[in-house]
């Protein structure tokens, strides 16, 4: 007779287990509204306390474990889920993507070759396609699924540089002419620093360009810096435009900075990791000009496409940089088929998860057009937000058409940046703690205000109020020091 192993609880209790999570989710989902959008204590101590508890030598029943999980993620985290949730692009996810997850845990196929899950390769490039069309990239377009926006850019600076040079693939920086150096906007994600010195540039090969009086980058400085840099013997291979900064949701200028990069022939990445899902409304889509010129982009399905974490995407029109980038061959791998490339052989993964299937999914069930209805609803929130918080007293610090609204109290920024910075913590402290919201503090260009996104589709008029009335506490109760 063939025994199942130790681990082997069979379909019955499968089911049941899976059940039982799934009662707990719905719950979550449906309570979550009621309860404090963030704990006003980090809870380390009860933590860590229940955690000494769990010395996994002994089984534990699943209806005693799930429900203490639960009850720990409830208490003790920021509930990213919650409508009043105004914070950094983490989205509430929808039911279909929250099926596709279960699904693609359950089935787990290994996408690392394509002769392993043609199926789920094939939906995943399916996704990617139709994403880069909605951007008006070329029908020659390639990518892959990543972990997120910074496996992306990462997957970018990999790319440029093989194109760039030739050595590059078997040398290294080592065999390099000089020293190469990349742009990007002093308001963009400093994930860049990070690659940088993950890729051997060295952070000092990131050359943060100064923005203008919109946030966006500033073309003319940029062209300064660059002409500076190729005095000085260096090499620049590689410019980014970003389409909707996370602080203030700045778009750079695409276009003209598609054209420098034609002139001087550098990689153009667009970093859309949030502001690219707007290609999927036709009426929000002409943000993006210039975009479809660009050698790569980023998207974040688990950003404005509310798709869980995580969901990133990379693209380019050049799918022979990208094989040669990211190509190995192994006896122990199957071999290559001729109908699609090796995930493992074309990106930064070599095991991969089937990550695009809650984005297939949800697109699949919800058609682009509710997307797009979505996103210019939340355009409309902001616009929302920006008109109330003005009314009560704020100043907008930030210019952009998408739903980022960063705003300061005059009263405070006669008192100088550090004295104004320390004032507006404190007052989003204390909405914060209160449980009625969540929201952030930021700088931009130096001045101090405060944040708020609308990235929840649960999130309505109602919850504007609740967030404007907040603010308006805090700011009564928080004296200038």
């Amino acid at each position: 007779m063939n025994h199942a192993g130790p681990l082997d609880v069979g379909e019955e209790e499968g089911a049941r287990l899976l059940t039982a999570a799934a009662d707990l989710v719905v719950r979550h989902a449906k309570e979550v509204a009621e309860g404090p959008v963030a704990p006003q204590e980090s809870g380390t101590a009860w933590l860590r306390e229940w955690l000494a508890g769990q010395d996994f030598e002994a089984a534990r029943a699943p209806a005693e474990a799930l429900p203490e999980v639960m009850e720990a993620l409830r208490r003790w985290g920021v509930h990213t889920t919650h409508p009043r949730y105004f914070g950094l692009f983490n989205p509430t996810p929808t039911w279909w993507g929250v099926a596709g997850e279960l699904v693609a845990a359950g089935v787990n196929p290994q996408l690392a070759a394509y002769s392993h899950a043609p199926a789920a390769v094939e939906m995943e490039r399916h996704v990617l396609r139709f994403m880069a069309g909605r951007l008006g990239l070329p029908a020659t377009t390639e990518g892959a699924f990543t972990v997120g926006g910074a496996e992306a850019n990462l997957t970018a600076v990999v790319v440029a540089m093989t194109r760039e040079f030739t050595t590059y693939a078997r040398s290294g920086l080592s065999g390099l002419p000089g020293r190469p150096v990349l742009y990007a906007s002093a308001e963009s994600h400093l994930a860049w620093l990070k690659i940088a010195h993950m890729t051997g540039l060295g952070r000092d090969a990131v050359r943060l360009v100064p923005s203008d009086a919109a946030h966006r980058m500033d073309t003319a400085r940029l062209r300064e810096m660059r002409a500076a840099d190729v005095a000085a013997g260096l090499h620049p291979f590689l410019l980014v435009g970003t389409a909707g900064t996370t602080a203030g949701g700045a778009l750079d200028p695409l276009r003209e900075l598609a054209a420098r990069a034609r002139e001087w022939r550098l990689h153009f990445h667009v970093d859309a990791a949030w502001a690219g899902a707007v290609a999927l409304s036709d009426t929000l889509r002409p943000l993006l000009a210039g975009v479809e010129l660009a050698d790569s982009v980023t998207v974040d399905a688990h950003k404005w496409l509310s798709a869980p974490m995580g969901a990133g995407m990379f693209l380019t029109p050049h799918p022979a940089a990208l094989s040669q980038s990211f190509h190995a061959t192994t006896s122990y791998m199957p071999a290559e088929t001729e109908d699609a490339p090796d995930p493992y052989a074309t990106s930064v993964q070599w095991s991969r998860r089937f990550a695009g299937l809650k984005v297939f999914l949800a697109l699949a069930v919800a058609g682009r057009p509710a997307y797009a209805a979505q996103l210019e609803r939340d355009v409309r929130l902001g616009e929302l937000l920006a008109h109330r918080l003005a009314e009560d007293g704020w100043s907008r610090v930030n210019d952009t058409p998408l739903p980022v609204v960063c705003v300061a109290a005059p009263e405070a920024e006669t008192e100088g940046h550090e004295r104004s910075a320390a004032w507006h913590a404190a007052v989003a402290d204390h909405v914060v703690r209160s449980g009625a919201a969540w929201l952030s503090t930021v700088r931009l260009a130096g001045r101090p205000a405060i944040r708020l996104c609308v990235t929840s589709h649960r999130t309505g008029p109602a919850d504007l109020e609740a967030v404007v009335s907040a603010l308006a506490e805090a700011r009564k109760r928080t004296r200038i020091a």
